[in-house]
């Protein structure tokens, strides 16, 4: 690359893509979604889970599902007159050797995701927070939504977090290290409905997503360890404990 394309490069990372208001309401949505977990936290339920009892997923499935495009579509409203979608997703495979680098890099990035999540849950020790447990599927039909939704939380809350947000902040603070900071805690306490020591976790593993997209200059490993992330969380481990 030439200096005067890193110039370039450079310069372009530091115009906002969005309005400071539109960064401020989003930031406000995670805000509310905050809110609302620790209200469910809070809430009193038979036994140690969000829920009571395993009913009303399927509608919930679909809500979140619903959420999460909604989120895509109100980032690209803000971008939209000065950067497409696939420019923040840092541009679409061209070849099967872009696609096996991809994957290449998700699969030991995952790993390494999952034992920075292990180890930091040891060192918080146990958590008192009520578990999502109980909502995870069971059955084939909950089990395709939870793919359905695994797939949009990979491909929406990275273009959200990782390249609308973490761009956004570079452009205000002109440093790195601020905007993956920054990004990685609006997505923590996003999952606020988790409990606090699951907030910490994710606001340091967004740290790591973000590092990555620094690294790949892309968003599509990060796309397919998030997505998979999910997918396995949500009911491999159903399948690997026999409770499928």
């Amino acid at each position: 690359m030439t200096t005067d394309a890193v110039a370039q490069s450079r310069a372009d990372q530091r115009q906002l893509i969005a309005s400071p208001r539109h960064t401020i309401g989003l930031v406000l949505i995670n805000v509310g979604i905050a809110l609302w977990g620790i209200v469910a936290q809070m809430r009193s339920t038979a036994g140690s889970g969000l829920a009571s009892e395993h009913r009303g997923v399927v509608p919930l499935y679909l809500s979140l599902i619903v959420m999460e495009w909604a989120l895509l579509y109100y980032v690209w409203q803000g971008v939209r007159k000065k950067v497409t979608l696939l420019a923040l997703v840092g541009g679409r495979w061209t070849n099967l050797q872009g696609v096996l680098t991809d994957f290449g890099v998700a699969v030991p990035f995952w790993v390494v995701w999952e034992a920075t999540a292990w180890l930091i849950h040891l060192a918080l020790g146990p958590s008192q927070a009520k578990t999502v447990d109980i909502l995870l599927p069971r059955g084939v039909i909950e089990a395709l939504l939870w793919l359905a939704l695994s797939a949009s939380a990979g491909f929406c809350e990275e273009i959200v977090y990782r390249g609308y947000l973490q761009r956004q902040l570079h452009a205000f603070t002109g440093s790195s290290a601020l905007a993956v900071f920054g990004q990685a805690v609006v997505f923590g306490v996003g999952h606020a409905y988790q409990g606090w020591k699951a907030v910490v976790v994710i606001t340091v593993l967004g740290v790591l997503f973000g590092l990555l997209v620094v690294w790949r200059k892309n968003l599509r490993s990060a796309m397919l360890a998030h997505a998979w992330s999910d997918i396995y969380e949500g009911y491999l481990k159903f399948f690997l404990l026999a409770k499928f």
